[in-house]
C-alpha cells in the first residue's frame, strides 16, 4: 500500500498585498502529478486546507478541484481534516457530495461520515464511528483504518467537558478516545494510522523555534494544548500530522510520527526552504506489515528572502541575483534613501515585499545618546524622539496613550 501524506495547504493566503493563489495551483497540480506517478492508494490532506474560515471563492475552487483531482475517478480515497486556520463547518458541509467521489471531510474531532456503497470496487466503506473510518481499497492489499481528529480544543470538545472546562482535559480526552478507537478497531490485519492537526512533542523535550509566532492559538489557554508522543496508542502504524510547517520526524516510536511541513513557504520566518509530501509504504513480509515513508521533494513556488545589505548598488545586485523570490530587504545607509532612490529599487524587484533602511549616521538617526541619557526617565526619552520625528511637542492625548501603554494609565 502507498499513502500521500501533505498538510498546510493554506488555500486564499496572502502576504500582505501578494497573493499566493498561482503559486498553490502550481504547487497542488505538482502534488497531483506525484500522487499518479507513485500511484498511491490513498492521500491525507492534514488540516488548514484554507487560510481563514471564510477563504475566498477562488480558493474554494481550488481545494474541490484538486481533491477531485487527487480521488483519480474515485480509485484513491481523499481523507481531508480540519486544521485551525479551517472552519469546522465550512470542511463538513460537502461531505454528502464529495463522499460520492471517493472524498471524506471531517471538520470536528468525533465527526463521523455515512456507510455508503459507493458504486465500486476501488474504495470501499468497511466500519465508520466517531472519529474512525475503515476502508478498503481492492482485494491485494489490507485493510486502511484511520482515527482522524481534526483541530481540537476545549471549546470543539466540550460535550466530552467538565464545567470549568480546564484545558488540563485536552490530553485525556484525546488519549482515552484514541486508547478505545485502537483497541476496538486496530489489529495486525490491517494498515493503522492517526491523522491530527495539533502540537505533538515528546514529553519532556524543550519546544524548538518552528516559526510558531503565526500559531500560537494553538499553543495556549484557549488553543489546545501539546500533544505527547506517548498518548499515541501502540496499535497505530503511522502518525500522519500538521500544523508545523517544517517537514520533520517528531519520533519514530511507538510508530514514525510525521509532519510533512507545508507545500509553500508561508512567512519569512520559515526557515525551511525546501518542501516536500511525505510517500508510506507497506509491505507484508511472512505476514507482518512493515512500514517505510520518504520525503518527496516539491519544486513549485517561490523562496521568501530576508536580507540586509550596505549600499544600494549591493543591493540592486542582490535583488537582480534573487528576481524569482518575495523579498524583504534592509539597506544599510549613511543616509536616508530618497524617493528616486526607493523608486529604483522597487521597479528592479516585482516582488520586492519590504523596503527599509537603517541609518548609519548619529545626525540623521535623530537624538544622539549622551553619557547618562539611559538613566533618564522613559517619558522624557519619548519626547526627545518624537520632537525629533515629529519636529513638534507630544500632546497631553499623545502622552496619555503613551501611558496606558505603559501600564501608567492611572
Amino acid at each position: 500500500m502507498k499513502i500521500l501524506h501533505t498538510a498546510d495547504w493554506h488555500l486564499g493566503k496572502k502576504l500582505g498585498n501578494f497573493s499566493r493563489l498561482e503559486e498553490q495551483k502550481e504547487v497542488l497540480q505538482e502534488i497531483c502529478e506525484i500522487a499518479e506517478q507513485e500511484k498511491v492508494d490513498a492521500v491525507l490532506v492534514i488540516g488548514d486546507l484554507y487560510d481563514t474560515f471564510n477563504p475566498p471563492t477562488e480558493a474554494v475552487q481550488l481545494l474541490y478541484k484538486t481533491l477531485k483531482q487527487l480521488t483519480r475517478n474515485l480509485t484513491c480515497p481523499v481523507i481531508a481534516i480540519a486544521g485551525n486556520h479551517d472552519s469546522p463547518d465550512r470542511i463538513d458541509a460537502p461531505e454528502p457530495l464529495a463522499l460520492e467521489c471517493g472524498i471524506f471531510m471531517f471538520g470536528y474531532p468525533m465527526s463521523t461520515t455515512e456507510k455508503i456503497d459507493l458504486g465500486t470496487s476501488n474504495v470501499q466503506i468497511l466500519t465508520t464511528d466517531k472519529g474512525f473510518l475503515e476502508l478498503k481499497l481492492n482485494d491485494t492489499i489490507p485493510p486502511l483504518r484511520i482515527i482522524h481528529t481534526p483541530y481540537a480544543n476545549e471549546l470543539r470538545l466540550k460535550q466530552y467537558l467538565g464545567v470549568e472546562n480546564r484545558e488540563d482535559n485536552l490530553r485525556e480526552i484525546l488519549s482515552a478516545h484514541w486508547k478505545e478507537l485502537a483497541e476496538k478497531y486496530c489489529d495486525n490485519k490491517g494498515v493503522n494510522v492517526l491523522l491530527t492537526h495539533l502540537f505533538v512533542i515528546n514529553k519532556g523535550e524543550p519546544e524548538k523555534d518552528e516559526n510558531l509566532w503565526e500559531e500560537k492559538s494553538i499553543l495556549h489557554i484557549g488553543g489546545a494544548q501539546a500533544i505527547y508522543t506517548e498518548q499515541i496508542p501502540h496499535q497505530i502504524d503511522y502518525v500522519g500530522l500538521g500544523h508545523l510547517h517544517r517537514c520533520h520526524s517528531v519520533a519514530d516510536s511507538p510508530c514514525p510520527i510525521v509532519y510533512s511541513g507545508s507545500p509553500l513557504m508561508y512567512s519569512f520566518g520559515d526557515k525551511a526552504e525546501d518542501k516536500y509530501v511525505i510517500i508510506i509504504e507497506t509491505t507484508e513480509i511472512e505476514g507482518k506489515t512493515t512500514l517505510t515513508y520518504t520525503k518527496k521533494p516539491l519544486t513549485k513556488g517561490k523562496k521568501l528572502l530576508r536580507k540586509s545589505i550596505e549600499g544600494i548598488e549591493k543591493s540592486l545586485e542582490w535583488l537582480k541575483e534573487n528576481e524569482n523570490a518575495i523579498v524583504e530587504l534592509t539597506i544599510t545607509t549613511p543616509d536616508f534613501l530618497t524617493a528616486q532612490e526607493k523608486q529604483m529599487l522597487i521597479n528592479a524587484h516585482k516582488n520586492l515585499h519590504t523596503l527599509s533602511s537603517y541609518i548609519t549616521s548619529k545626525e540623521e538617526q535623530g537624538v544622539k545618546l549622551e553619557e547618562g541619557k539611559m538613566n533618564k526617565d522613559i517619558e522624557d526619552l519619548f519626547k526627545e524622539y518624537y520632537k525629533v520625528k515629529k519636529q513638534s511637542t507630544p500632546s497631553d492625548s499623545v502622552m496619555d496613550l503613551f501611558r496606558e501603554l505603559l501600564g501608567k494609565a492611572d
